[in-house]
């Protein structure tokens, strides 16, 4: 029961840093990518659809992006999505496809994206320990209902300690890279 407990806490959190780390890819660094637009959804036969089913996504250059819609009607949606999204960016459109080019970020940017990620970090740290605490309180339901015994119970924080910790510096890579390549001009 309780090797099940920690390997079930142990793959939740390591979706928390995925999920962290796809929610890293969404704030815009200098270059263009097309994780920039994972969250972004159009208005396509009145149905909101991911901009990443519409079209595909090309970087000739660092700071420029090609979006080629598969459907040509769609490219006045996908556009104008881009256009209200809050990446801060003005697309143009030839009718076939969207161009988007991102501006130099200005070092008041960098530091507003910059805090950015360490909220998202820290989400995502408190949901690595809310995970923790469950996994503690099934552990502690076991031992008062008498399915475990302390020792076990002190056994299982301990692991649980270890997985937590793991996690969380997973979380620090990721937002230490991030702040790295938020600062890199």
């Amino acid at each position: 029961m309780i090797p099940d407990i920690i390997a079930n806490a142990d793959k939740k959190m390591a979706q928390a840093v995925d999920f962290a780390r796809d929610d890293f890819a969404t704030i815009r660094t200098g270059r263009a990518h097309p994780a920039m637009f994972d969250k972004l959804t159009a208005d396509y036969y009145g149905q909101p659809t991911p901009l990443q089913q519409l079209a595909t996504f090309q970087s000739p250059e660092p700071r420029t992006m090609i979006i080629s819609p598969y459907d040509q009607s769609a490219v006045a949606a996908v556009e104008r999505a881009i256009r209200d999204s809050d990446l801060g960016v003005n697309p143009a459109s030839d009718g076939r496809s969207i161009r988007v080019v991102l501006p130099q970020l200005t070092e008041e940017r960098r530091k507003e994206y910059t805090k950015l990620a360490r909220s998202k970090a820290e989400e995502a740290k408190v949901a690595i320990r809310n995970l923790r605490r469950h996994a503690n309180d099934a552990v502690h339901k076991l031992v008062k209902d008498k399915q475990a015994g302390e020792d076990d119970a002190r056994g299982a924080e301990k692991r649980l300690d270890v997985v937590t910790k793991k996690h969380v510096d997973q979380i620090d890579d990721l937002l230490k890279r991030k702040e790295a390549e938020l600062l890199e001009v």
